[in-house]
C-alpha cells in the first residue's frame, strides 16, 4: 500500500461529495477537479486545481472534452512498481493519480423523462468510463470509487491505515466499477436499438443489465436465497412498478403467481377475476360486475382458491372486498382499490394490495435460463379476434352461445400449464386439467377437479388431440363443443369422433403449449 496524495473528482451526483473531499483535503491530498463539480467544491472553501490547468489544455466541444488527456490518463495507468512506466511519465511531468472518484452523466434518469434523441446522446459519458476504466485496470495503485455509499468505507480507511487504502478495497471497488460501467453501456445499447430500423428479432448479443431491488425472504423454498432485480427502461407491464398498498414483503412464489394472474387478467375486457395457484389458475371467470366474476372464479374451484393470489380488472369495491376477505388470500392484484374497498382489506392487514396499471401492454422477451445458456422467445401474444371465422371442422357449427364459451375458454387455456384442458361455460370455468404428460389424462383431470355437472359445457385444448380418447372422455362428461389447433397425424379421427357425439369443433391453427 502506498499513501494517497493525489485525487481526481467529477460527479454528477454531488451526494456527499462536499464531505468527501474536505476529509482528503484535510489529509493534504491534492484535489484535481472538472466544471461543476470543482465549482461545488471551491465554494465549500476547498482547494481544488482544474483538469484544465493541469494538463495545460481547455475544455472544449460544450464539455464533450475535459479528462480525456495523457497527463490524466498516464497518472492513472501508470504502475508505480515499474521503472519504466515511472520514467515515462516523469520524462512528460505527469504526476502519479492515486484515487478516481467519478460517477456517470445520468444516461438513465435522462431517457426515463422521455428526453429527445439528442439530450440523450449528450447524456452518454465518454471520459468518466474511460477514467474509472483505466483507474480500475491500474487498481493496485489507483483506489477509484464510482458510488457514493462507499466514501464512508474509504475515510475510515484512510483513517486506519494513515492515509492508505487496503488492497482488498481497491480490488472490490474496482470490480464495482467494471460492473457499473458494463451496465451502463448496456443501456445506452438498449435505448440505441428503438431506434434500429434492419433490427434482428433477436439481436447477437444479449446484454442484460438489472439492478437489484430487494433481497427477498427466500426462494421457491425456505433453504433457497432469492433477489428481485428491475429491468431499465421498463415501459410495459410491470409488476415491480406496482403500489403497494397494504400487506407483507411480498416472497419469491407471489411474484411468481402474480405475474401469471397479471398476464391471464390482460385477456379481459369484461368485469374478470382470475384465482391463480402455484402459477396456474384455478378459477376465471366474466361478469356483469366484479362481484359477480369473483364469485364465479372462486365457485370454479374453491378448495384450491384457498391461498392463493387473485387478479382483478376493475376498480375494487366495498362489496367485491368484503367477499374476498373471507377466504385466505395472499395476494389481491387490481388497477385500483375504492376507499371503502382498502378500509375492507385493512381488517386482514396481512393480505397484500398490489395496484398495477394492466393497462400497458407486453414488452420483452420471455427468457428460460438452461444450463450453459438461455432460451429466448417472443412472447405468446397471439390472440383470436373473430372467433366466428375460425374453421368449424364438424358437420355441426357452434351455436352463439358456445362460440362465446369456446372463446371464453381459450384465453384461459392459453395460461394453463400443457397439457392443458380447460372445461367453461360462456362466463366461468368449471374444471381445469393441468400439466399432465397425456392429453387424455389432462381431460380425465380436468373433469375431476369440477365442482357439478360438466353437461352443455363446452372444451378448450392448449395442443391438438392426439387421436380420439381425450373426445371420447369429455363426451362422456356432456361436453357440446371443442376449440383445440388441430394439425394432429389423425385430425380425420378426432373430427369423426366430434361428429359421432354432434360435438361442434372449431380449429385454431394456434398452438398454446407453456411450460
Amino acid at each position: 500500500m502506498a499513501k494517497i496524495q493525489r485525487a481526481l473528482i467529477s460527479v454528477s451526483d454531488k451526494r456527499g461529495i462536499v464531505e468527501f473531499a474536505q476529509e482528503l483535503s484535510a489529509r493534504g491530498i491534492d484535489i484535481l477537479s472538472t466544471g461543476g463539480t470543482a465549482k461545488t467544491l471551491r465554494d465549500a472553501g476547498i482547494a481544488v486545481r482544474e483538469v484544465s490547468d493541469y494538463t495545460g489544455f481547455p475544455e472544449m466541444l460544450d464539455g464533450r472534452l475535459k479528462t480525456l488527456h495523457p497527463k490524466i490518463h498516464g497518472g492513472l495507468l501508470a504502475r508505480r512498481d515499474n521503472i519504466r512506466d515511472m520514467a515515462d511519465i516523469s520524462q512528460h511531468d505527469i504526476k502519479p493519480i492515486d484515487m478516481v472518484v467519478v460517477n456517470l452523466y445520468p444516461f438513465e434518469e435522462t431517457v426515463s423523462k422521455d428526453a429527445s434523441f439528442d439530450e440523450a446522446i449528450e447524456n452518454i459519458d465518454i471520459g468518466g468510463p474511460t477514467m474509472l476504466r483505466a483507474a480500475s485496470k491500474n487498481f493496485k495503485d489507483v483506489t477509484v470509487i464510482v458510488d457514493p455509499a462507499d466514501y464512508m468505507r474509504v475515510v475510515e480507511e484512510l483513517k486506519a491505515n494513515n492515509g492508505e487504502v487496503s488492497f482488498d478495497t481497491k480490488f472490490y471497488l474496482a470490480r464495482k466499477v467494471f460492473s457499473h460501467t458494463a451496465r451502463y453501456d448496456a443501456i445506452i445499447s438498449q435505448y440505441l436499438a428503438r431506434y434500429e430500423v434492419t433490427a434482428e428479432t433477436f439481436p447477437r448479443y444479449l446484454n442484460q443489465s438489472l439492478s437489484k431491488v430487494m433481497d427477498l425472504r427466500y426462494g421457491e423454498n425456505p433453504h433457497q436465497k432469492a433477489a428481485l432485480y428491475k429491468e431499465p427502461l421498463w415501459g410495459g407491464l410491470s409488476l415491480i412498478d406496482s403500489k403497494v398498498l397494504q400487506g407483507k414483503e411480498m416472497s419469491y412464489n407471489n411474484y411468481l403467481d402474480a405475474a401469471s394472474a397479471l398476464e391471464l387478467i390482460k385477456e379481459f375486457r369484461e368485469p374478470a377475476a382470475v384465482i391463480i395457484k402455484h402459477n396456474n389458475p384455478c378459477g376465471v371467470a366474466i361478469g356483469e360486475n366484479l362481484l359477480e366474476a369473483y364469485k364465479r372464479a372462486y365457485k370454479s374451484d374453491p378448495v384450491s382458491a384457498f391461498g392463493g393470489i387473485i387478479a382483478l380488472n376493475r376498480e375494487v369495491d366495498e362489496a367485491t372486498a368484503s367477499e374476498i376477505i373471507t377466504l385466505f388470500v395472499e395476494v389481491v392484484l387490481a388497477p385500483a382499490f375504492s376507499l371503502e374497498a382498502i378500509k375492507v382489506f385493512s381488517k386482514k392487514p396481512n393480505i397484500r394490495l398490489l395496484q398495477v396499471d394492466i393497462s400497458r401492454e407486453h414488452q420483452g422477451f420471455d427468457l428460460r435460463r438452461i444450463p450453459g445458456g438461455l432460451l429466448v422467445q417472443e412472447k405468446d401474444t397471439a390472440m383470436i379476434e373473430d372467433f366466428e371465422k375460425l374453421k368449424v371442422v364438424t358437420k355441426r357449427r357452434p351455436t352463439d352461445d358456445e362460440l362465446q364459451a369456446l372463446s371464453f375458454a381459450w384465453r384461459v387455456c392459453k395460461h394453463v400449464k400443457s397439457n392443458a384442458i380447460v372445461y367453461a361455460t360462456k362466463d366461468q370455468t368449471l374444471g381445469i386439467g393441468i400439466g399432465q404428460t397425456s392429453r387424455v389424462d389432462s381431460a380425465k383431470f380436468g373433469a375431476m377437479k369440477a365442482q357439478g355437472s360438466l353437461e352443455g359445457a363446452v372444451v378448450a385444448s392448449d395442443g391438438f388431440f392426439p387421436q380420439r380418447d381425450g373426445i371420447d372422455v369429455i363426451a362422456k362428461k356432456g361436453v357440446t363443443a371443442v376449440i383445440q389447433p388441430g394439425g394432429s397425424l389423425k385430425d380425420d379421427e378426432v373430427i369423426a369422433a366430434a361428429d359421432e357425439y354432434k360435438m361442434a369443433m372449431i380449429f385454431t391453427g394456434i398452438r398454446h403449449f407453456k411450460h
